[in-house]
């Protein structure tokens, strides 16, 4: 009868025997590696460069937005060994933030970082594919987007005019807004100038006020020269770096407009489609890395800014009176029906959107939301 101990020497012996002969076994293929990649690598000298312009909304260099796409250009042109070579412009250095659709659709750049809901006056149904006013959180409009048909209707509305796009980037739930004014009541609302864009500023203007899209360079100096009254942007991080916290005395929440934000690069399809397979999947694999390193990134600098902008105390942080989100919900449901009558396409969105919204809420009142009070 075999001992432990002699059990355990035959099993070091054994796997000392294989281990050797897996590293003879690596060794010679390690040798015929180097040999293959030296023929690949004059193999890719060979292949097509392809150079690429990418225009995007947000300023030059713009903390986290900007950043990231200069990061995203950089990775693909690593991962492609240099085939896939892409120049980056910020708003206004190519054509202008609100051309960034135009230029792609036409051809004239290949690419374009943004969010889908500032081309809602071209193709309405793209609102829903950015932020939903009282829609769905990051992680369940994630979720929607990449398994539960989300992505596959926004292919198909983009795909139809001549764009590929990619969920690329999410700021996750915004606040609320800057306003000169404090909010008391919905009556409040009347006559403020805001800039906010997508079905969000439906709503608000359906509530008594009026929205204004205007891009993010623009924003500072509206707000300062009282061209608006008030204005929502992303959170904490980019408020403060914009300045608005100097120009704005009560900072509103909660986000209400945008409780997930979207981001997305979009190719012109006929350029996209010229490329090889391998870079096509390179575009769509970094796009979805930076899909989640934004959020988190957003996550992390929104949490330092709050606290940097109560301790500063020069600002009074608030909630929407209850009236006030009362009211922005029941106009939010007009708006959203008055879109999904007047566009068929936008129909087909939202039920896919508000079928999977439905599904995942029972879920999340067991998950998420049953360990929140105990955190």
């Amino acid at each position: 009868m075999s001992t432990p101990k002699k059990n355990r020497r035959h099993f070091i012996k054994q796997f000392t025997k294989v281990s050797g002969a897996a590293l003879a076994s690596t060794a010679a293929l390690s040798s015929c590696g180097k040999a293959q990649n030296s023929e690949s690598t004059k193999s890719k000298k060979k292949e097509k460069i392809y150079n690429w312009k990418c225009v995007t909304v947000w300023p030059p260099n713009f903390p986290i937005l900007g950043e990231g796409v200069n990061n995203l250009a950089k990775e693909l042109k690593e991962l492609s060994h240099g085939r896939l070579n892409i120049k980056v412009y910020g708003a206004g250095e190519l054509v202008p933030a609100l051309e960034c659709f135009d230029a792609v659709q036409l051809g004239g750049v290949q690419m374009m970082h943004g969010a889908a809901y500032y081309w809602a006056g071209k193709i309405p149904a793209s609102v829903f594919f950015t932020a939903t006013p009282f829609g769905m959180n990051t992680r369940q409009q994630n979720a929607w987007l990449l398994y539960g048909g989300g992505n596959e209707l926004w292919k198909e509305l983009y795909n139809k005019i001549g764009l590929e796009p990619f969920p690329c980037g999410n700021t996750g739930v915004q606040m609320g807004g800057w306003f000169n004014k404090k909010l008391n009541t919905v009556e409040d609302l009347k006559g403020i100038k805001m800039r906010i864009p997508g079905l969000g500023g439906k709503v608000f203007t359906k509530a008594g006020g009026t929205s204004v899209t205007v891009p993010g360079g623009e924003i500072y100096t509206n707000l300062e020269r009282g061209v608006i009254d008030a204005t929502e942007w992303i959170g904490p991080y980019h408020d403060y770096l914009m300045g608005f916290n100097k120009i704005a005395k009560y900072y509103y929440y909660p986000g209400w407009h945008e409780p997930s934000a979207t981001l997305e690069l979009v190719c012109n399809k006929e350029a996209y489609d010229k490329l090889p397979e391998d870079l096509q999947e390179l575009i769509k694999t970094v796009s979805l890395k930076y899909n989640g390193s934004m959020m988190s990134e957003f996550e992390k600098f929104n949490t330092e800014y709050l606290e940097k902008i109560q301790k500063e105390g020069k600002n009074i942080i608030l909630p929407f009176p209850e009236d006030v989100m009362k009211e922005l919900k029941k106009n939010a449901d007009i708006v959203i029906q008055d879109l999904i009558e007047s566009d068929e396409f936008a129909k087909r969105v939202y039920e896919s959107f508000t079928s999977f919204k439905e599904n995942i809420k029972q879920w999340s009142t067991i998950s998420t939301d049953a360990i929140q009070e105990y955190l």
